[in-house]
């Protein structure tokens, strides 16, 4: 199952997501310059748990070299699989949770849960001598909150049967509940001393991520995020949507909302929309003209439901217009 699509829309451009992305792509290009020393480089910068718990190993790394690995662990990865899929997942999730703490409070809590996750993981292991890396232990944390924040958005889901996709709308909670249950069964028959995934990290960065969330939203703003707020706010709403037509009455026609920003009313814009079909979802290109107005119709002709007489009624899309 790949996921493609939430059904929560941010209502700014998730600038600090973006760059946690960029920071992780720029340090894995960093480490396929290492060559042959990319080992040492890995030892030196990913979380070896030996190096804080056996002084035969911490004696050779200064108190700098071991506090930046409690940081720069979570920007390193195993390969590309490895980096494609942790950033894909943040890229998912992320864009909604920053959008509720806000970019500076986000941050924080990212990096606060790759922090827990690599504690987790040095507390279950304190010997092991095999480096951890990858940010998939804050972005756990990330998942965390937004199982909490978001139970009720659904995901969409690319699953593909023979060769042939299928899309389908999964719960958020359901689909992140699986993940968390998946992690525990993996950590089962884990060994710190093996090479492999940290699955204790994950689910010590998801649990953290879920503590953490709620801590953020008791304590007050200080309102230090609003002018990064202010510049973030986005002129477009997300190209993929998910939409669920309701039936008109036996005219075969089904109705549904598309929301539009101020910018794309004006402009126009192009979106790629995912509408329930007989198997799974059906995406559908779908063209937003210049200078439409609040309530304007889009009529998608044949693409509604089929008619007593055998054909077909139309897709209606209403427009509304987003405040800014």
């Amino acid at each position: 199952m790949i996921p493609l699509r939430d059904t929560i829309e941010a209502r700014s451009r998730p600038l600090v997501t973006r760059s946690l992305i960029a920071a992780n792509v720029v340090v894995f290009l960093v480490q396929l310059a290492q060559g042959p020393h990319l080992d040492r480089f890995i030892f030196l910068y990913g979380l070896v748990p030996a190096r804080y718990f056996v002084p035969e190993f911490a004696d050779y790394f200064t108190f700098g070299e071991q506090a930046l690995a409690l940081l720069s662990f979570m920007f390193l990865h195993g390969g590309f699989g490895h980096l494609l899929g942790n950033l894909w997942s943040l890229y998912i999730f992320g864009d909604n949770v920053e959008d509720h703490l806000g970019p500076l409070r986000y941050l924080a809590f990212y990096l606060l849960s790759g922090l827990a996750s690599g504690l987790a993981h040095m507390l279950i292991y304190p010997h092991s001598t095999v480096p951890t890396i990858g940010a998939s232990g804050a972005i756990a944390g990330v998942m965390g909150a937004y199982f909490l924040l978001f139970p009720g958005a659904r995901i969409l889901t690319l699953v593909p049967i023979l060769f042939i996709p299928y899309f389908f709308e999964i719960p958020a909670f359901f689909y992140l509940g699986i993940w968390f249950l998946l992690q525990f069964l993996n950590a089962a028959g884990a060994s710190g001393e093996a090479g492999g995934v940290a699955w204790w990290a994950h689910i010590g960065g998801f649990v953290f991520g879920m503590l953490l969330v709620k801590i953020a939203d008791r304590v007050p703003r200080a309102g230090l995020s609003d002018p990064l707020r202010r510049l973030a706010a986005s002129p477009r709403t997300d190209r993929l949507r998910m939409l669920h037509p309701e039936a008109q009455g036996d005219s075969g026609d089904r109705l549904a909302v598309l929301t539009v920003s101020p910018w794309e009313a004006e402009f126009g814009a192009r979106k790629l929309i995912a509408v329930p079909g007989r198997f799974g979802n059906r995406m559908l290109r779908v063209a937003v003209p210049p200078g439409v107005r609040e309530g304007m119709r889009l009529r998608l002709r044949g693409l509604g439901a089929p008619r007593a007489d055998g054909g077909r009624g139309d897709l209606l899309l209403e427009i509304r217009i987003r405040p800014f």
